[in-house]
This record gives C-alpha cells, structure tokens and sequence, in this order.
C-alpha cells in the first residue's frame, strides 16, 4: 500500500469512527431539556445514553462473528442504514419512550461501524501499517465523543436538539460513502480465521492480559472523571459547573495520542508503549492527590495521554498477534472494556461515598496492576 493510499484510508476510518460516536453522545448535553419537553425523571431521560450502551454491549458479540464471515461492506451499509433510520426515529417522535427505543436502535449497530472495522484493518493491513491506522481509529472515538457533545448542546441550540441528529445523519452517511469507496476491497482470509471462537481467544493468557488491560484502563479513566465534577465542586476548589466543563476540554488529548502510541509501539514494541502508558497515568494520579488547580489540570492532561496510549497499544496488539479470530477478539475487548467502565464507576462510587476522592485515586493505583501485567506480558511474547 502506497503513502498516498494509506493517508486515505486513515481519513476514512476517522471519519467513519467519529461519526459513529457522535450519535452515541449527541443527548448527553441535552438532558435538561429532554426532561422538560417530556415531563420525565432524570433517570428516564438518562436511558437515551444508557440505550445506546446497552445495544452495543449486547449486539456486540455477534457482530463480532458476522466480522470473521461476511465482508466489510455490506456490515457498513446495514450498520449506517440502520443508525440512520434510528436516528430519523428521534427526530420525529413526540414520545420519549419512542426515542429511547431509536437510541436503542442505533446502539445495536454502532459495532457494525467499530468491531467489524477494527477487525477488517487487521486483516488487511501490515502490521507496521496496522498501528498507526488503529492509532487514528482511537483518536475517531475521541473526536466522536467531543463532537456529539458538542453538537447536541452548543452547535444547535439546546431546544432544536432534533437538528443535532439531522447534522450527525448527514455526516454518517457521507462517511459511509467515503469508506465504502476507500477500503481495500480483499482482506486476507483463511480457514483459521472462520475457526477462531471465543473459548480459544480467552484461554490464550496473552490475549486475556490485553482484554483485562482495556477494561482496567478504562475503569481507571471513566471513574476519574465520573467523580472530577464532586472533587472539584469541593470547598478546595470550588469550581462552578461552566469551570468543570472547560476542564474536561483535556479529553482532546486522545487525538493526538493515538497515531502517536501506534508509531512508539512500531519503534518500541507494543509491551514498552503499555508501560509508558501506565507510567504516565501513575504520574497523572499522583498528581490529582494534590489540592492545587495546575496540579489538577496537569494530572488530568497525563491521565489522557496515558490512557488513550494504553489503549491505542492494546487495540494495536490484539490485532497484530492474530492470524484468525479478529472480529470476536475485538467484541471481547470492547465488552471487557465496557464491562470495566461500568465496574469501575460502581466500584469509585462506594470508595468515594466512604472516604472521598482519595479512595478513587487508590481504586485507580490498584486498577493500574492490570495494566502492568498487560505491558510485562507483551514483553515476554514479543520482546
């Protein structure tokens, strides 16, 4: 593959990732007014999120089986043809239930566009090739989440938040296009690869250090900044609500370390970039113990750069090493990294109601062993 095509490529797994994840986000900021439009609970309205989750959490498996036999194309068109139905459903309910259900939708197929993507690159790319590429889808997801955010609450009006999902249906199906026109169109398929099932994957103690490594590092990273907005509300900090908003701008971070944990694992080795990752977030919690703004800022921007490194690496590892197997060895890593984020949150939410903000840093200093053992496990298999 050619410099020129491979840039390509790069442009359009990004757009395809981010335009994914915007959907995924795109009410988050609107929750306040979901729940006046339609006179529910909070909790009700929160199920517009949590919809999504759970349609990714249990369509994510089988489209992890569907990625190891069908081919790439025809996963995306249905994939985006269904998001965008479900999307078109939003927009023209009056009924919250009804958009819940879209949500859902939606949710079902967000894997069609991230599992199954993931493990087409990894059949089609070289491995020099295959960590950087995987290094841009990483960086998408941050994109994704940043722009649904933002769509939703500041580039449409809050109370016009239907025209938030007309603007992401529109930059999904150009995305479609974009890589139903770019991808390779043969990947490298074996009989190994139809045989691989996810009994053998998880017994491969390899493998099984990578997928505890991705939900650790995102139990680590979701309770963080699940439980920032109390830390910084306390009287120590006292930060208004618009404060702690522009704190989370950090999230940026993710863009960029991406491609770059892709180019130090092809310098370095996957195992060396798991332990800088880590490092670094070591550095970024001991920092968020101190009772100080810059230490804070500081902390939080390492907390980034180390997790997505973390994570670009393990996402880059478990597709390299396999011969077969790619799209249920990436529906493992997504459930385990979900599972770990849920996990997490609950875990940090009874240390912080019995000991504050210190017992969530300790959570994450104990979640950080994953981690080691995910990057010393890598150095012993491929040195």
């Amino acid at each position: 593959m050619t410099d020129t095509a491979l840039l390509r490529l790069q442009l359009a797994v990004f757009a395809l990732v981010s335009a994914c994840f915007t959907n995924i986000y795109i009410t988050q900021p609107v929750l306040p007014v979901l729940q006046q439009e339609f006179n529910a609970s909070s909790t009700t309205v929160s199920f517009t999120i949590s919809a999504v989750v759970l349609g990714i959490a249990l369509a994510n498996l089988p489209f992890g089986v569907l990625a190891d036999k069908l081919p790439i194309r025809p996963i995306i068109a249905v994939g985006v043809g269904a998001m965008l139905v479900g999307g078109l459903v939003c927009v023209l309910t009056d009924d919250l239930w009804v958009l819940i259900s879209g949500r859902f939708l939606q949710g079902l197929f967000v894997p069609a566009l991230t599992t199954c993507l993931a493990a087409y690159l990894a059949k089609s790319l070289p491995p020099e090739r295959l960590n950087v590429v995987m290094g841009y889808y990483v960086s998408a997801t941050v994109v994704g989440g940043l722009g649904g955010r933002l769509l939703g609450g500041w580039l449409h009006p809050p109370l016009h938040w239907r025209y938030a999902f007309i603007s992401a249906g529109v930059f999904l199906l150009l995305a479609c296009l974009l890589a139903l026109r770019t991808l390779p169109r043969h990947a490298i398929r074996t009989e190994a690869q139809v045989k691989t099932g996810f009994g053998e994957l998880l017994r491969r103690k390899d493998l099984l250090a990578l997928f505890l490594c991705g939900g650790g590092g995102f139990a680590l990273f979701s309770s963080t900044f699940n439980f920032l907005p109390f830390r910084l509300s306390e009287p120590a900090f006292g930060f208004s609500t618009q404060q702690i908003t522009l704190v989370y701008l950090v999230y940026i971070m993710g863009i960029f370390m991406g491609p770059l944990a892709g180019r130090i694992g092809n310098r370095l080795g996957s195992g060396t970039t798991l332990l800088i990752g880590t490092a670094t977030l070591a550095a970024s919690l001991a920092c968020l113990l101190i009772v100080s703004v810059w230490a804070v800022v500081l902390g939080l921007v390492l907390m980034c750069a180390g997790f997505f490194c973390v994570h670009a690496a393990a996402v880059g590892a478990i597709n390299r090493k396999l011969s077969g197997g790619q799209g249920r060895a990436n529906a493992l890593y997504v459930l385990f990294y979900y599972v770990g984020g849920w996990a997490g949150i609950t875990v940090a939410g009874f240390a912080y109601s019995a000991q504050g903000w210190n017992a969530v840093v300790g959570v994450g200093f104990l979640l950080l062993l994953l981690l080691v053992n995910a990057g010393f496990s890598e150095r012993r298999n491929h040195p």
